[in-house]
């Protein structure tokens, strides 16, 4: 049996005094969060801060080292496969770039999580596609293949394909990295409308400062393996903490430093300091 915890009032997802890290290096430390239901919660901070890591967890694909990840109270962790099956039935995933199918058409792509997790008819099938994809401004474009649309395209259709289960809680993985600025605020826009319309919970990582902070509920910066600063956007613009405020306003100097830690130059080259 899962060992349930009773989760944190109004959350979907619960991290406790979670610890992981790869070989040697440790990514998160006795980090907690929560991430209510129904909101969107963003996921920022500095490229290796661990918020690719946060999703891994959540989708049963690594396991805490230390501490819980919990789904509606139940220990992600401790489940075994058939229960993480059935856990990941409840999750939709946007992959960074889209990941589709390239040798299957959109509609194909679409339908694919539901051939693989339910034994629907072929006709109610092709209704629920064709609803998805017209959520996402695509139905016209369920014959075409992937390499016949737009990057921007291509990530509604991975983002169409992300809800097509009617998931409680969606996570996107860096959904805006390529877009040009139509299809970014286009596809922010259609994040936000999702899930409100929807009523799913939504964990969004991204970098993009401007359009995050526009769609998001609850704003999360990572660093140093812990919560550097959390709450709206507004308190989060606040926050004194110079990680915070380097990483807002995209500063090259602070905290945050240009050269990985290693051997000095003279180290290295047989300089003479």
């Amino acid at each position: 049996m899962t060992p349930d915890a009773p989760p944190a009032a109004d959350s979907l997802v619960e991290l406790r005094d979670v610890t992981f890290g790869y070989d040697e290096r440790p990514v998160l430390r006795d980090l907690s969060l929560t991430v209510p239901r129904g909101k969107v919660t963003a996921l920022m901070g500095a490229s290796g801060g661990g918020k690719t890591t946060v999703l891994r967890l959540v989708g049963g694909q690594y396991k805490a080292q230390k501490g819980q990840v919990l789904l509606d109270g139940s220990d992600i962790g401790a489940m075994g496969e058939e229960q993480l099956y059935a856990a990941r039935r409840r999750m939709g995933m946007l992959f960074q770039f889209g990941a589709l199918f390239t040798d299957l058409s959109v509609f194909e792509n679409v339908a694919f999580p539901l051939r693989e997790h339910t034994s629907l008819p072929e006709a109610l099938i092709r209704d629920i596609v064709l609803m998805k994809l017209g959520a996402v401004g695509l139905r016209g474009a369920r014959d075409l293949m992937p390499s016949q649309v737009s990057g921007g395209m291509a990530r509604r259709v991975a983002l169409a394909r992300a809800i097509v289960l009617d998931p409680e809680l969606v996570m996107y993985d860096e959904p805006f990295a390529g877009l040009d600025p139509i299809s970014l605020g286009t596809t922010a826009r259609l994040i936000r409308r999702l899930n409100d319309a929807l009523g799913i919970t939504s964990i969004l990582v991204s970098h993009d400062v401007e359009e995050t902070f526009r769609i998001a509920d609850q704003v999360i910066i990572l660093a140093d393996g812990g919560v550097a600063a959390r709450g709206t956007p507004d308190e989060v613009r606040a926050s004194p903490n110079p990680l915070v405020q380097q990483f807002i306003g995209a500063d090259a100097e602070g905290p945050v430093q240009f050269h990985y830690p290693g051997p000095t130059v003279e180290q290295d080259f047989g300089v003479a300091s």
